[in-house]
Formats: C-alpha cells, sequence, structure tokens
C-alpha cells in the first residue's frame, strides 16, 4: 500500500489549506491514519488522527479547532483541512497509517506506511 500526499502550499496568516492523502489501492486496509508535520530543526508532531473504523478523531490542543481531519471511503483519501494558519503552522506534512489497532495514534511509531511530505508555509 501506498500513500500519497498532496495539497502544500504557501497560503497567508489567517487562510486555508487542505491536504489530502491518497491511499493506493485503498483506506480499507489500514485502522487509523494520521497526520504529522515536521519544521526545520524541529522534533516531527503529531496533529491528528481518525480511527476507519467510526471515524473518531483525534487532534493535539496546537491545532484543536482549527484543523479537522476526514475520509472519503469511495476515494481512498484522508484529507486534513487547516483554517486559521499561523507562521508556526509552516513544515513539512506527512500522512501515515496505522494497519493495526494502537494507542499511539499520537506517536510516529504507532504509524507502518508513510507518504512523503507535502510543503505547507505560512507567510506572515
Amino acid at each position: 500500500v501506498q500513500l500519497q500526499a498532496s495539497g502544500g502550499g504557501l497560503v497567508q496568516h489567517g487562510g486555508s489549506l487542505r491536504l489530502s492523502c491518497a491511499a493506493s489501492p485503498s483506506t480499507s486496509h489500514y485502522y487509523g491514519f494520521g497526520w504529522f508535520r515536521q519544521a526545520p530543526g524541529k522534533e516531527r508532531e503529531w496533529v491528528s488522527f481518525i480511527r476507519s473504523s467510526d471515524s473518531v478523531t483525534y487532534y493535539p490542543d496546537s491545532v484543536k479547532g482549527r484543523f479537522t481531519i476526514t475520509r472519503d471511503v469511495a476515494k481512498n483519501t484522508v484529507y486534513l483541512q487547516m483554517n486559521s494558519l499561523t507562521p508556526e503552522d509552516t513544515a513539512v506534512y506527512y500522512c501515515a497509517g496505522a494497519s493495526k489497532p494502537t494507542f499511539y495514534y499520537h506517536h510516529y511509531e504507532g504509524y507502518d506506511d508513510w507518504g512523503l511530505g507535502t510543503q505547507v508555509t505560512v507567510s506572515s
């Protein structure tokens, strides 16, 4: 299974972007999906999780209320809608798939497959 993230770009402070993560051949293989981000010189940071069975979602406080993760089963795609972006959200964003149940949805070790990152840059 391959994951491919897209949708990054340059946006102004306060703007929005929607990232996509296409799973080939399907998203049904995974227990859940996460989005992470990594800024230069910083550790990879978890920013969202969605469980495939019931679409339950989790977010850290840093993005809660601004980011929304969703999953389109028919399109085999997971999305990350990001609103009210600030320069602090600038990073490379990665999608990841967890093939089995995990308590570590907030940590990179909970995931088996990773897509290539997509750059998000928020200007001030």
